[in-house]
């Protein structure tokens, strides 16, 4: 899928989360819900590191340029060394390793690591990191013919100001993980749960997405995990632009109503 519907997916689903996490007893100050969207609809992107084209791979200058062929480079060498007979040849390693659960799970708890034990500063850039990329995914066409100062001033404004309202009591810094030293151990949920969206939205398209990786499918080690061809679709579709964005904000909003008890 297009950057988008992936950050919409993204923000979508932590709005769902929220909704279910309110039906379960564990209500998210509002806060939480808001931030945790955003964070959210930013990871969302994330895992297209690996393509220099994509949106994350341009929206932090030469400093996420280098980082794409960084990521790209080792994701090529990890499918290299752990391919099975069955896994065709690459070139690249576009949607492999960071197209998988192991990934997503591995930079969620980096964040959740770094946000309990870096003090304010890590916050800070894990909320200004994903705030930059949520303003690129879900303004795509605004962001992209304006500066990318301007996105930048607006991601690190937003990342003060939310995590000075996230600071106040009962807003949610200790949400979930309530024991004294775990505040803020709950952002690296938003990040695991928006890869991990990214992937499924990928594996709708035509050439499915290797999520499951290592465990083996068959011959392959990287089975491109999807639905029948016939039911996938190439990214950048009618069936993305005009099925499921709409799905994905119809889907955000009755998440956010329910997650706030408005309905």
């Amino acid at each position: 899928m297009m950057g988008p519907a992936h950050s919409l997916s993204g923000a979508a689903a932590w709005l769902g989360v929220g909704a279910a996490a309110t039906a379960a007893g564990y209500a998210m100050p509002w806060p939480v819900l808001v931030v945790g969207a955003l964070i959210c609809a930013g990871a969302a992107l994330a895992p297209d590191l690996d393509h220099k084209s994509a949106t994350i791979s341009r929206a932090f200058g030469p400093v996420s340029k280098a980082l794409c062929e960084i990521v790209d480079k080792l994701s090529y060498v990890v499918y290299k060394a752990t391919k099975s007979a069955g896994d065709p040849r690459r070139t690249g390693g576009h949607r492999t390793l960071t197209h998988t659960w192991v990934w997503a799970a591995l930079v969620g708890g980096g964040c959740s690591f770094a946000a309990v034990n870096g003090g304010r500063w890590a916050v800070l850039a894990i909320l200004f990191v994903h705030l930059v990329l949520a303003v690129e995914g879900l303004l795509w066409r605004a962001a992209r013919v304006s500066s990318d100062i301007l996105v930048w001033l607006l991601g690190a404004t937003s990342a003060w100001i939310l995590a000075g309202v996230l600071d106040k009591p009962g807003n949610g810094a200790d949400w979930l993980f309530d024991a004294p030293g775990q505040e803020y151990m709950w952002l690296g949920l938003p990040i695991v749960l928006g890869a991990l969206v990214h992937d499924i939205g990928d594996a709708l398209t035509v050439s499915g997405c290797p999520i499951l990786w290592p465990i083996p499918i068959g011959r392959k080690r990287w089975y491109p995990l999807g639905p029948p061809k016939a039911m996938r679709f190439r990214a950048g579709s009618w069936v993305e632009l005009k099925v499921l964005m709409p799905l994905f904000m119809i889907l955000g909003g009755v998440g956010g109503a329910a997650a706030l008890n408005f309905i």
